[in-house]
């Protein structure tokens, strides 16, 4: 099956006057405009010496400015998102892991950094949005004396189109269980991806997607940004996650559909009943979920109040996201599935690498051409996780008699309590289905005897009294003994990282119960 091999060919698809990238109160970016600022940005980056391969470093808050920068830097060099929430030393840290050619941050912007680039020499390079002009719309910007001048104003030659094995993406894995790794993403990695979204959603030009998943994630980039663009489709680029504005959106740009993760659905569904007039009269096509399992109760919520089907999918940074999917309807969609293999090929090993049955349980591997080639600089990560052809996710899992992919767990995240294997997803099912449960997330707490015990927090829904130990009892009517949390906390919120997903491994430290 054939697919773009290269950005600058998917970004060729749209037609020239239908709309690509829209913003808040904003006239939309048509794609000419798109592949005209796309065109022009690559001008100006080989005005200031920038390469193909050349990593460029993008520090910038959501939005359309975010979207458009993205596009037009991995278009010509090696775009390298970063969260702009850190702090100037992981700034420092992940600039220098970079080894980054330039910074681009937002005009005005105080960020921290401008700072950690200084102190490693990297020259900035400012966005400045065009105000009046369409979403997205920018010029790139240099210091020179205490003044800005526009980069690279002076036509510059038009250097070779990137091509498919040019690296466009430079991310770091999220660093929960050991360093983070370089993961390095080509065109034909992200066009494949981006393609398999596509073509599981059934994207077509009339289209409308409503991004509001992080734009320096995996997730947001390809599901969120590229997929729709490859149908020749549009996004709208919210400004970030915000539960409270999400309707408000959602009024403004009628989008036919969103992806998120299971967190923010949670959030949504929990204000749709106070904007129901407002999901009446903006009817979805779809919705998509990915990055960690949802709980079937919530998809089925979520169905009942907006009327369209839920599609779980299946992704990892390695895989330039996307990796499996449930299919949209009349084809069966699975409770607890991952679906069927939806971007690449998808195999079960056991832990000498062999491969395993259908019905068996064991370590999810994949390959295809959305897989990298390995971590960058990493040979010891590269021997564990590549083995002839296949990417070792990491992730349990085994497939059913017609191919659906069940995850069961984090191989790092199974809580092994006294030789108990217990997979923190079923404990969450569990907890989720206590009816003043909203949110839950389980994980390993260090016990001196058994090596580790089931920890767990929660987030009680308005106006609900329930205690842990009452919650606690009603688990045990759920699972084994065994499996029930020994210590279960009730918060206000779940600590998350930075893409919204809760973080099992080391979380029992950061709520004190280590």
């Amino acid at each position: 099956m054939s697919f773009p091999q290269s950005l600058a060919t998917l970004l060729a698809t749209g037609a020239a006057d239908a709309p690509a990238i829209g913003a808040p109160s904003r006239r939309t970016l048509t794609h000419g405009e798109l592949r005209e600022l796309v065109a022009t940005t690559a001008a100006r980056l080989q005005a200031l010496g920038a390469k193909h391969g050349d990593r460029i470093a993008i520090v910038l808050a959501n939005g359309a400015e975010m979207a458009t920068c993205f596009l037009s830097v991995a278009s010509c060099a090696c775009a390298a998102p970063l969260n702009p929430g850190y702090r100037e030393d992981e700034f420092r840290f992940y600039l220098g892991d970079l080894g980054a050619r330039l910074l681009v941050v937002m005009r005005g912007a105080d960020s921290p950094a401008r700072a950690a680039a200084q102190a490693l020499g990297i020259p900035i390079v400012e966005l400045v949005p065009e105000v009046d002009g369409p979403a997205g719309r920018f010029q790139l910007a240099t210091h020179q004396g205490n003044g800005l001048a526009v980069a690279g104003a002076e036509a510059a030659p038009a250097g070779a189109a990137a091509g498919p094995e040019d690296v466009a993406l430079l991310l770091h894995t999220s660093g929960t269980t050991a360093r983070p790794k370089l993961v390095p993403l080509t065109q034909r990695n992200l066009c494949a991806s981006a393609d398999a979204v596509s073509r599981t959603l059934a994207l077509d030009p009339a289209d409308r997607a409503l991004g509001i998943m992080p734009l320096f994630h995996i997730h947001g980039l390809v599901a969120g940004l590229l997929a729709p663009l490859a149908a020749g489709s549009s996004v709208f680029c919210a400004p970030g996650f915000d539960a409270l504005k999400f309707f408000a959106w959602m009024d403004e740009w009628r989008p036919t559909w969103y992806s998120a993760v299971p967190t923010m659905h949670q959030a949504i569904l929990a204000r749709a009943g106070r904007n129901e007039d407002i999901v009446r009269r903006n009817r979805l096509r779809l919705l998509r979920s990915s990055s960690s399992a949802i709980p079937p109760s919530v998809a089925e919520q979520l169905e009942a109040v907006f009327g369209a089907p839920l599609v779980e999918a299946y992704g990892m940074t390695e895989a330039a996201h996307q990796m499996a999917s449930n299919p949209l309807p009349p084809a069966p969609r699975k409770p607890g599935s991952v679906g069927l293999p939806a971007g690449a090929q998808i195999a079960l090993l056991d832990a000498a690498g062999s491969l395993l049955p259908r019905g068996t349980t064991g370590e999810i591997a994949v390959r295809g051409p959305g897989v990298t080639a390995g971590y960058l600089g990493n040979p010891a990560a590269n021997a564990a996780a590549f083995a002839e052809g296949w990417f070792r996710t990491g992730d349990q899992g085994y497939m059913d008699a017609d191919g659906y992919l069940f995850v069961t767990g984090r191989l790092k995240e199974i809580i092994n309590r006294g030789g108990e294997k217990i997979s923190p997803r079923e404990v969450e099912e569990a907890l989720l289905a206590h009816p003043g449960v909203v949110q839950a997330v389980a994980f390993a707490i260090p016990h001196a005897r058994l090596g580790e015990e089931v920890g767990a927090a929660v987030v009680l829904a308005d106006g609900a009294a329930s205690t842990d130990a009452e919650i606690r009892a009603f688990v045990a009517t759920h699972l084994a003994d065994f499996k029930v949390p020994a210590r279960l906390l009730i918060l206000g919120e779940i600590p998350k990282g930075p893409t919204g997903k809760p973080q099992r491994i080391g979380l029992a430290a950061r709520l004190g119960l280590a």
